[in-house]
C-alpha cells in the first residue's frame, strides 16, 4: 500500500530554506511597513495639501504642487541650503574615502598594539550617535575655524560666489567632524584588504613590481567595490546627520507661521530627490572608474 507523503516532505530543500528566510525577514518587513512606509505615504499626502491643525483634528486643503513650486522657486533660503548640501557632500565624500583608505592601509600592516589603534579609529562611530555630537558641536569641538581665517584661504574664499564659498568654508571648518565619519568606512576597507589573495602580491614582487605599482595595479582596483559601498554609506550618513543644516531648516519650517507640515513635507521630498540624485551620480562615476580600472 502506497503512503501519501506529508506536506512537509513534499517541500523541497530550497523551498524550506526560502520559508526560513522569509520568516527571519518578516519582522523587519512588518516594522518597515508600519514605521516607514505608512509615514512616508502620509507625508507624501501632506506635501500635496495645506495642512492646518485645529482643535478638532487636522484639516487638509488640496493645493496640488504648490508646496513643491514654492520650495524650488520662491524660497531662496531652501534652494541655497540644498545647493550647499550638494557641494558639501561632493567635497566631503572624497575626503572621507581617501582618509579611510589611508588609515585602513596603515592598520593592515603588522605592528604592535594594532588592535588598540583599530579601536581608537572606530570610537568616533559611537560618539557621533546620539546627542553627544550635538553637545560637542555646540562647544566647538568638531570644528577648526582657524583654517578659514588663514589669509591665503580667506582671500581664496572671498573670490568665490556665495553658493560655492559657504559650503567650501563649512567643509574646511568642519574638517574634524568629517573625519569622524570614517570609522565604518575604515572597517570596510580593512576587511576588503584582508580578502585580497596574497599570492598576487608575491607574484608581483617576483616580477619586480615596486610598492607604488603594486598599489595602483592590485590594491586600488581590488578596493573598487568597497569604495562604492563606502561612498553610498557616506552620502547617506551625511544626509541624515542631525546637525545637517537642510534637515534643521525643514524641521523649523514645520512649526513656522509661513511654513507648516505640508510645506515641510514637500521640502523633505525635494531633499530626498537631491540625495538620490547624488547617489546616482557618485554610483555611475565609481562604476565607470571601476570598469576602466579592471581593463
Amino acid at each position: 500500500m502506497n503512503r501519501h507523503p506529508s506536506s512537509a516532505s513534499r517541500l523541497s530543500l530550497r523551498a524550506r530554506e526560502a520559508l526560513h528566510g522569509y520568516g527571519f525577514a518578516l519582522p523587519w518587513l512588518v516594522g518597515f511597513a508600519l514605521f516607514t512606509l505608512l509615514p512616508l505615504v502620509e507625508t507624501l499626502r501632506y506635501s500635496l495639501h495645506r495642512v492646518t491643525v485645529t482643535v478638532t483634528g487636522i484639516r487638509l486643503d488640496f493645493v496640488e504642487w504648490a508646496n513643491y513650486t514654492r520650495a524650488l522657486f520662491t524660497d531662496p533660503a531652501f534652494v541655497e541650503l540644498l545647493i550647499g548640501y550638494a557641494v558639501e557632500t561632493l567635497i566631503a565624500v572624497p575626503i572621507v574615502l581617501i582618509f579611510s583608505m589611508i588609515i585602513a592601509l596603515f592598520l593592515n600592516v603588522n605592528f604592535k598594539l594594532k588592535g588598540v589603534f583599530r579601536t581608537i579609529f572606530f570610537l568616533p562611530v559611537v560618539i557621533t550617535s546620539g546627542p553627544v555630537i550635538r553637545e560637542l558641536a555646540e562647544q566647538g569641538a568638531t570644528s577648526a575655524p582657524g583654517i578659514a581665517n588663514v589669509p591665503a584661504v580667506a582671500d581664496f574664499l572671498a573670490q568665490l560666489p556665495s553658493a560655492l564659498r559657504n559650503p567650501l568654508e563649512y567643509v574646511l571648518t568642519s574638517f574634524i567632524l568629517i573625519l569622524w565619519f570614517s570609522g565604518v568606512q575604515i572597517l570596510i576597507y580593512l576587511a576588503s584588504l584582508q580578502k585580497i589573495d596574497r599570492s598576487i602580491y608575491e607574484a608581483a614582487a617576483i616580477d619586480g613590481a615596486s610598492a607604488w605599482e603594486t598599489y595602483w595595479k592590485i590594491t586600488l582596483p581590488s578596493l573598487a567595490t568597497a569604495t562604492l559601498v563606502n561612498a553610498v554609506y557616506t552620502i547617506i550618513t551625511l544626509s541624515h546627520f542631525s546637525e545637517n543644516r537642510v534637515i534643521k531648516y525643514i524641521y523649523n519650517q514645520t512649526y513656522a507661521v509661513q511654513g507648516g507640515i505640508g510645506y515641510a513635507s514637500a521640502m523633505a521630498f525635494v531633499y530626498f530627490a537631491a540625495m538620490a540624485a547624488l547617489l546616482v551620480i557618485v554610483y555611475l562615476f565609481l562604476m565607470l572608474w571601476a570598469r576602466r580600472g579592471s581593463r
